[in-house]
């Protein structure tokens, strides 16, 4: 029986004044979170893991 092994990473990331951010303008916040993920975030994904993130709860 051959074992089939792969890699996995978790993200975790806290928003520094998110809550007020959100309280102010939850749909500019939300959007500019996506954009920044988009900017900085995917691109490192692409890179070490061939272009795939996987159950992104940002997605939903």
């Amino acid at each position: 029986m051959s074992e089939n092994r792969k890699l996995a990473a978790i993200l975790a990331a806290d928003v520094v004044g998110y809550s007020r951010l959100a309280s102010a303008d939850e749909g500019r916040t939300l959007a500019r979170l996506r954009t920044l993920c988009s900017d900085l975030i995917d691109p490192i994904i692409a890179v070490h893991n061939s272009g795939q993130a996987l159950n992104s709860s940002r997605s939903r």
